[in-house]
This record gives structure tokens, C-alpha cells and sequence, in this order.
């Protein structure tokens, strides 16, 4: 078993670390052992997150490798973005020794992770309630579609949560459901997930045992729905599409510009509105009574935004942005994903890493990928681990569970392992 997470009061400072070696992040899981059967992105997003912060996280794939390293498309980013940091294994769960293999793994762990189909690894005892009285320290969680209840044996993607939770009817226009551009629940599940597990950490801190921990995709949605269900409850009225919705603030929306560029601005103060007029120079917005005060210009918002948008039309993005944050003012020029490896205050705070892809025809190169969005100590948390092969780690593991050379050299031969 792996040593338990301690906790003091009033514990010695740490001595400052010599000039000449920079210091590093916190490490506040070292020592932590995380057994990962995960795939996709909810399961994965949540062992990274542990890893990030310090935990070992293996990696338990199938011999044949996780399928996510092989996606295309919208799918090519997801196993080197949510795998950094971790080891891995190939274990052939469906044959008796494979499965022993994984077992024998988790009972040093202090936490298993995984995001199957309700009752899959049950088939091979390596669910909670077979584990959970092997291992009593043990943390399990799991990211499923939708919690226990009604829905939960329904199969679930981030899309069908997104159009059965609301989220994809508050995304786009009235009658065109949108989802979100990005795998939002999938995501954020994945970190509520996380946050389960530091709780359940500190709480077996506490009292010496482990407990169960569930994340699902639905609830994380209805969860981020809670805003409109308030506003409802609050007016009575139901929330209008996002595109469509009354907007409280006159200006708040995005202006095209000069050849054909486009940015946000916004000004959602009386106070703003003045500095955006003197920004721009729009004395006359200024001054003018029907306009003096946020409601007033709420109401004439149609009128508004065809005025500015009739005057900012020849004007040049780069300049509008920069009068913006001299006044500082809201403002963003509309990027795509690929800009923001160029970003400058990402490059100048350490925001991006560098890791090598594991797989496709790409592997073996070098690219940036985001770290996760806080500090600890004033250091990012960075990549120690890149993200893995396929097996890179079997030896290593299986020696630290046990086996002999001979043990793993059978059983890699016969694949019950890669």
C-alpha cells in the first residue's frame, strides 16, 4: 500500500531553494498512486489533472493500445492533451491472468479511476465492490453519463447531454441547437471528478478510509445550467437562446471592422460607456440624454449597435484594441484555436508546454499544449511524464507488483500484457 496523504499544522518552512536552480511546481499528490482505466476524454482529463499535481497515474489500455490515440479529426487532440504525466500499460483484462495483473496493481493504489459503461469492469472484479474490501484505503471513482438513477444505463456522450441538459439550446439560435466548441462536460467532468477525489484524500486523511466518488456528464451539465434555471426561477421567464437573449448591457457583442476583422468590445458601466466614447471618440454618444444611462441604452440597443457598427466599420482592429486597453476597457479580437500558440502572454507566463506526440504521423514531434489554468506557489504545474507509449512502463510496473523477469517476459510474449 502506498503511503497514506499526511497532514500537519505548523510545519517547518521550506528552505529556499539554491540561486542557481530555479524552483519546482508543487508536487502536492507525490506519493499517491493512481490506477487509470480510462479512454476518451472525461476518465483521462480527471487522472490528469491527479498527475499534474503530482500523483503516479498508470495508464491501464488494452494490449492493442487505448483507440483514442487513433481518432482523427476533432478526436486527433485528445490522448496527447489528457495523457502527459502518466505511465502506461497494455493488460489484457479479458483473460484470467490479465486481469490478475490488473488487480494485483490496484491493490497498491490509492486511487482507480475509470469511465466505462455502468458494470464493465465488474466482469473482470475490478469494480468498487470488489476492490473497496481488498484495499479499504482505497478511492474509486468513476465518470459515468448520468448518476444513478432513471437515466443511468443510457448511453451518453457529451453531445446528448448537451442537447438533453439545455446547454446546446442556450448555444445557438432559436430553433438551431448548437453544442459548445469545445468538450465541455466531458472536460469538466472530468474535474469534478478530480475534486471528488481530493476530497475523498483529505477525508481518508482524517478517518483511514477510502470511499466511492461518481461524476457524470448530465449532472456537470444541468450543473452549468444552473444560471439560466435561477433566472428563471428568479423572473418567471424562460432564458432565451444566447444569441437571442435581452441583453442587459448596450454594448457587449462583436463588431466587424476594417477588411473584414472582427472583435468584442464592451462597456457595461455608466463609467465604461463614457471612457468607450472618449476612446473612440464619440462625444455625441456621450452626451446625448436618451443614452446617459445602462437601462436607457438596453432599451435602444438595436439603434446603438447599428450606430457603431456603421462607424467602426472602416476603422482598423489593432487600433480599436489598443484605444480599448488604454482605456481599460473590455475587448477581444476573435481568434481560432491555432492563434493561441502564439499568444504572447501565454509564451511569457509559462501557460504552454512542450510534449512529444506518442502516435499517429505526426509522433515523435514536438508541439505546445495548454497546463492546467492555476498556480501553486507561483509556479504552473508542468510536464515531468510526456505522454506515453503504448506499454512504455510495462517492465517497470510489473516488476514493482511482483513479477519476476521471467513472469514478464511470459507474458509479454503471450500478450496478456504490452
Amino acid at each position: 500500500m502506498v503511503s497514506s496523504v499526511s497532514f500537519s499544522l505548523g510545519s517547518s518552512p521550506r528552505p529556499p531553494e539554491p540561486a542557481s536552480v530555479p524552483p519546482q511546481p508543487p508536487q502536492p499528490l507525490q506519493g499517491v498512486r493512481v490506477i487509470e482505466f480510462t479512454h476518451m476524454v472525461m476518465g483521462p482529463t480527471c487522472g490528469m489533472v491527479l498527475a499534474d499535481l503530482g500523483a503516479e497515474t498508470i495508464k491501464i489500455e488494452p494490449v492493442d493500445g487505448d483507440r483514442t490515440r487513433q481518432l482523427l479529426g476533432a478526436g486527433s487532440g485528445f490522448f496527447p492533451l489528457c495523457n502527459r504525466n502518466k505511465k502506461s500499460i497494455g493488460i489484457d483484462l479479458h483473460v484470467p491472468e490479465g486481469a490478475e495483473v490488473a488487480r494485483r496493481l490496484c491493490q497498491g493504489a490509492d486511487v482507480v479511476a475509470e469511465n466505462f459503461k455502468p458494470g464493465t469492469l465488474r466482469k473482470y472484479g475490478l469494480d468498487y465492490a470488489t476492490l473497496g474490501p481488498l484495499n479499504p484505503r482505497l478511492i474509486y471513482v468513476s465518470h459515468k453519463g448520468f448518476l444513478p438513477g432513471p437515466y443511468e444505463r443510457r448511453p451518453a456522450l457529451d453531445e446528448v447531454v448537451q442537447m438533453m441538459g439545455g446547454l446546446a439550446y442556450m448555444t445557438g439560435r432559436p430553433g438551431d441547437p448548437l453544442r459548445a466548441g469545445a468538450s465541455v462536460n466531458d472536460i469538466m467532468g472530468g474535474l469534478f471528478g478530480a475534486i471528488g477525489v481530493l476530497g475523498a484524500l483529505i477525508q481518508r486523511g482524517i478517518t483511514g478510509r477510502g470511499m466511492e466518488v461518481q461524476s457524470a456528464l448530465y449532472e456537470n451539465n444541468v450543473f452549468l445550467m444552473g444560471q439560466h434555471m435561477l433566472q428563471y426561477a428568479m423572473t418567471g421567464r424562460h432564458p432565451q437562446p444566447m444569441p437571442a437573449r435581452e441583453n442587459p448591457w448596450g454594448v457587449y457583442d462583436v463588431f466587424t471592422v476594417a477588411a473584414g476583422e472582427q472583435i468584442f468590445l464592451a462597456a457595461v458601466s455608466d463609467a465604461q460607456w463614457k471612457s468607450f466614447c472618449d476612446a473612440l471618440g464619440f462625444a455625441d454618444l456621450r452626451d446625448a440624454p436618451e443614452l446617459a444611462t445602462n437601462n436607457e441604452r438596453a432599451v435602444r440597443r438595436p439603434q446603438l449597435l447599428a450606430t457603431l457598427r456603421e462607424r467602426l466599420a472602416s476603422r482598423d482592429a489593432g487600433e480599436v484594441a489598443a484605444a480599448m486597453e488604454r482605456a481599460g476597457l473590455p475587448f477581444a479580437p476573435i481568434r481560432r484555436p491555432e492563434d493561441l500558440l502564439q499568444d504572447e502572454h501565454l509564451r511569457a507566463t509559462g501557460g504552454l508546454a512542450d510534449i512529444t506526440l506518442p502516435d499517429g504521423p505526426k509522433a515523435g514531434d514536438a508541439v505546445k499544449t495548454p497546463l492546467l489554468p492555476f498556480t501553486l506557489d507561483g509556479s504552473r504545474l508542468g510536464v515531468r511524464l510526456q505522454p506515453p507509449r503504448l506499454g512504455e512502463h510495462c517492465r517497470e510496473l510489473l516488476a514493482q507488483a511482483g513479477y519476476s523477469d521471467a513472469q514478464i517476459e511470459d507474458l509479454r510474449v503471450r500478450r496478456v500484457v504490452a
